[in-house]
């Protein structure tokens, strides 16, 4: 059976829907906070019992310097972050916690965390080398500096960065290795030791 009604013109793009999950990287925001929250939260509360920010904490470094956080979004969900800010000194100390400090010229990292239902997917990894490649276009920026538990220290390496040693901070009885990953820009080609 044939039917005489003409199909209306649709052009193929159109007719084809993309079947990929939409997916998004971009600086967070004030917004987003207490997703980022709930994230971390379930994240490190596990594992540590301590969350590395609270929730007006997260709120402050995103109002202050956004620029130097970053979130993956997959159809609109936030679904891994990193929330970082800059310090001014060689190693981190207890202030780097809560401070940013526009003139240093490394970047604190913070957090990295990923949404339980898309870890082991490579997506902290893969956000990490976004972020990093995305501190080289900031010509101030040398060296990007994190504190970690001791368990996580190979994840890191594998990402390029370099223990420096303990960490001065400790959080209750929780102690940090601190690591380090040279940064170097296009626009300033230098060689930074760590």
């Amino acid at each position: 059976c044939r039917s005489t009604q003409a199909l209306p013109s649709v052009s193929p793009g159109i007719q084809r829907r993309h079947t990929l999950p939409a997916s998004e990287v971009r600086p967070l925001n004030a917004q987003d906070a207490v997703s980022v929250f709930e994230i971390e939260r379930e994240a490190f509360i596990s594992v540590s019992g301590e969350c590395p920010l609270h929730l007006d904490e997260v709120r402050h470094f995103l109002t202050l310097c956004p620029e130097f956080s970053m979130g993956w979004f997959e159809e609109g969900r936030l679904v891994a972050f990193i929330i970082g800010s800059l310090w001014d000194r060689d190693r981190l100390a207890t202030e780097a916690l809560t401070l940013h400090k526009p003139r240093g010229s490394n970047a604190h990292i913070h957090v990295l965390a990923v949404h339980r239902t898309f870890r082991q997917q490579g997506k902290g990894p893969i956000l990490m080398w976004r972020y990093l490649q995305y501190l080289r276009c900031l010509p101030n920026v040398r060296r990007a500096v994190l504190m970690c538990e001791d368990f996580l220290v190979p994840f890191y390496r594998k990402m390029g960065f370099k223990v420096l040693g303990r960490c001065a901070v400790t959080v209750g009885a929780l102690t940090f290795t601190e690591m380090c990953y040279p940064i170097s820009g296009h626009a300033y080609m230098r060689r930074n030791s760590c």
